[in-house]
């Protein structure tokens, strides 16, 4: 499995969000900016993490984009499922269904379960605020802070 360039921007463009809380809305030029991203690629990204609930938009002059929670309450499994939908190693395995016509006998499912399960732990626990702490402590280790 291997996450496309919608995860990985819109991971990158929340951690920049994360970044500016409570800085009131951030433009999504200064987002593509910071991040080195196409803003027009973030338009659409922006698109369905808002529609999902985890931006929030301001129209007008000093409008712009912001989370709709602190960073402590995103996790980067909200972020990446909505924008590349289940986290999942196969499809027989993704909603928790086991949808196969192999069921019966299929040798790779109860694997490909046990991935999923921890693909989910694992996004699932880690924050926007995490992201941001980690950053910090890589920045402080190689002086950069």
């Amino acid at each position: 499995m291997k996450l496309s360039t919608k995860g990985r921007y819109g991971l990158m463009a929340m951690y920049q969000l994360a970044q500016d809380y409570g800085n009131g809305p951030i433009s999504l030029k200064y987002v593509a900016e910071k991040q080195g991203l196409s803003e027009n690629y973030l338009e659409q990204l922006f698109s369905s993490l808002k529609k999902d609930g985890l931006l929030k938009s301001v129209r007008g002059a000093y409008g712009g984009y912001m989370l709709s929670r602190m960073p402590e309450e995103i996790t980067v499994g909200e972020v990446l499922r909505s924008l590349e939908g289940q986290m999942s190693p196969s499809d027989c395995v993704a909603n928790g269904s086991h949808d196969c016509s192999r069921d019966d006998r299929c040798a790779t499912q109860w694997v490909l379960g046990q991935i999923k399960t921890s693909i989910d732990q694992v996004i699932d626990s880690i924050t926007l605020k995490d992201m941001i702490n980690d950053d910090n402590v890589i920045n402080a280790e190689l002086g950069g802070e």
